[in-house]
């Protein structure tokens, strides 16, 4: 089950913050839904998009790339994906255990619920909505390695002799204390019918919406970062299908031509159907 963290730092280690890491600690996709097929990935100055249809529900799919445990501080739209507060480092996130891939599905309203992100107008998205809409169109997720703690050094006494009663050694002791778990409070297509439609359909731009309540329940944990600042920093930027050809980012669909032999059956040449 997926478990979510509370922010908690370390004072005085590094504040440096890497953008790129290799290799990179976490991946990142937005997944459709509906098809379970992951959104394509488009690049262009330095940045990822994905194209993103209105009215369809998207999954962000993250995978840890590591062999440790990592925490992902995840925001949308400029907004905080567990909390709702405006996106910051330090803040509450998901953790992650090596080599974990999880679907995140929507905003999270419990530990048991959340309300699903889908592909809606600008105006409609969460953000928007909650008064916060300059950063509505792109998804980060600030990774956080966890603070090494080394393994207790374990002390085994010399065996005794059969005579003497054998004494409970320090691993059965330990092994024997009850575990303490710290538990933390979160976690257009574009027409071809004219330039007109295409200038409509560039003006809405995507967002992500505050959608229908599904059940999607998750643990707590602890969790100490190494770093006050992210070790990766990874951002999906996305848009309608139209905005993304517009802006020359993603291919636009070769026009089908006109072929001489489009079908070279025989036969001769039927009337044509009666006019209404």
């Amino acid at each position: 089950m997926l478990q979510l963290t509370a922010f908690t730092c370390l004072a005085g280690l590094h504040t440096g913050c890497a953008a790129v890491v290799s290799p990179p600690l976490l991946d990142m996709q937005l997944v459709d839904r509906d098809s379970g097929a992951s959104l394509a990935q488009y690049a262009s100055r330095g940045r990822r998009y994905s194209p993103g249809m209105p009215g369809s529900r998207y999954a962000i799919r993250l995978s840890n790339r590591s062999g440790e445990r990592v925490l992902v501080v995840l925001s949308v739209d400029g907004v905080n994906a567990i909390t709702g507060d405006t996106a910051g480092f330090n803040q509450s996130g998901y953790v992650l255990s090596p080599g974990e891939s999880y679907d995140i599905t929507g905003w999270r309203k419990s530990d048991e619920r959340i309300a699903a992100f889908e592909f809606t107008s600008l105006g409609d998205s969460y953000a928007a909505r909650s008064g916060r809409p300059a950063n509505v169109g792109v998804i980060g997720a600030a990774v956080f390695r966890e603070v090494y703690v080394p393994p207790p050094v374990v002390y085994e006494p010399p065996p005794v002799s059969s005579a003497e009663p054998a004494a409970p050694s320090m691993l059965s002791r330990l092994n024997g204390g009850a575990a303490d778990v710290s538990a933390q409070a979160a976690p257009a297509r574009e027409s071809a019918a004219g330039r007109v439609e295409a200038e409509r359909a560039a003006r809405a731009k995507l967002g992500t919406g505050h959608g229908a309540s599904e059940w999607s329940p998750i643990a707590h944990t602890g969790f100490q970062r190494r770093t006050s600042q992210p070790e990766q920093l990874v951002e999906i930027h996305y848009d309608s299908h139209a905005n993304l050809m517009a802006a020359g980012i993603m291919p636009r669909p070769m026009a089908q031509l006109p072929r001489s032999f489009p079908n070279s059956s025989g036969g001769y040449v039927p009337d044509p159907p009666p006019r209404w």
